[in-house]
């Protein structure tokens, strides 16, 4: 992620970074992340099925079957998955 962000591009596509770490790291990468988004202004697309690493993101997009079915700002990882659990229903 480090040589990702060192350029400083404006958009980084992350597909699910924390997926293969185990928690501790996880919480480290996604801090990290989350620091180069408000000390540097960079965006992150992250795709994850993490409510914990979604609950990072100022935004969510929620999608099922290739839509976008619902949107939230500023999550919380109980709220992530509460809304998780309504989907496919």
């Amino acid at each position: 992620m480090a040589r990702a962000l060192v350029s400083r591009p404006e958009i980084i596509f992350a597909d699910e970074p924390s997926g293969n770490l185990d928690s501790k790291s996880g919480a480290g990468l996604l801090a990290f992340m989350r620091r180069a988004v408000k000390e540097f202004g960079q965006t992150i697309v992250m795709v994850t099925h993490d409510p914990t690493a979604a609950s990072y993101a100022d935004r969510i997009l929620f999608l099922e079957d290739g839509q976008i079915v619902d949107e939230m700002r500023e999550p919380t990882a109980d709220r992530v998955l509460d809304r998780m659990k309504q989907m496919g229903h």
